[in-house]
């Protein structure tokens, strides 16, 4: 929350939702939806499977390999 007080241009988030449930995982989920939405680059990173549905773009690392998902 405090990331975005500033209205960044950029917004990098690792694991944001490491340790919380499935209701509140979405709710941090769209709300990073709703900064993107108004002009913020969000790069997140995570293990979520459900991040992909609030996705522009999807990158995944395996073996060291980056490759593009979507």
């Amino acid at each position: 929350a405090r990331a975005l007080i500033c209205r960044p241009a950029v917004l990098l988030a690792d694991e944001p939702t490491g340790d919380l449930d499935d209701e509140n995982t979405h709710i941090v989920l769209r709300l990073l939806r709703e900064v993107a939405d108004r002009g913020t680059a969000v790069l997140l990173v995570t293990h979520e499977t459900e991040a992909t549905a609030y996705a522009d773009s999807l990158y995944r690392m395996d073996g060291g390999v980056l490759s593009q998902e979507k």
